[in-house]
């Protein structure tokens, strides 16, 4: 089988405020049925925020090794390029990253109204929250 090359070239990449290591594009809200597919980019051998998902997520990992960190920076999970998963809703913390090469995930994050993920600090505080209205208004924006 032939190994193929993911060309991120014609992406509109963004970045979400001063947040590291993070890059997204918004590909398209549905407002009515509450469901948002988006783009991750993660940088190569780092650690993006702590949060938790607090919506339902499907994610197809496109480029690279999906790295999930638990909070103290263990490695919990590692998910190769194309594999698919299916998450409910969690309240565990964790951080996310890219293997050895950036990681480019796609996210279908699918049916929440309200916060979709809580943003936390090392004592587990909450610092922010991303809504679904802030999806759509990001996406709106651009």
């Amino acid at each position: 089988m032939s190994t193929h090359t993911f060309d991120d070239s014609n992406i509109d990449w963004q970045r979400l405020g001063n947040f590291e290591h993070l890059h997204y594009s918004i590909l398209d809200v549905d407002s009515e049925n509450k469901i948002a597919d988006v783009l991750f980019k993660f940088a190569a051998n780092e650690k993006i925020l702590l949060h938790r998902h607090l919506g339902h997520n499907n994610t197809l990992v496109i480029q690279g090794e999906h790295r999930l960190y638990e909070p103290d920076g263990t490695l919990k999970e590692v998910r190769p390029v194309g594999s698919m998963t299916s998450s409910p809703p969690s309240k565990d913390p964790h951080r996310e990253g890219g293997g050895d090469q950036d990681v480019v995930i796609a996210f279908n994050m699918r049916g929440k109204v309200g916060v979709l993920y809580e943003v936390l600090d090392d004592d587990l505080n909450v610092v922010g929250t991303i809504t679904f209205q802030d999806l759509e208004d990001l996406h709106n924006a651009a």
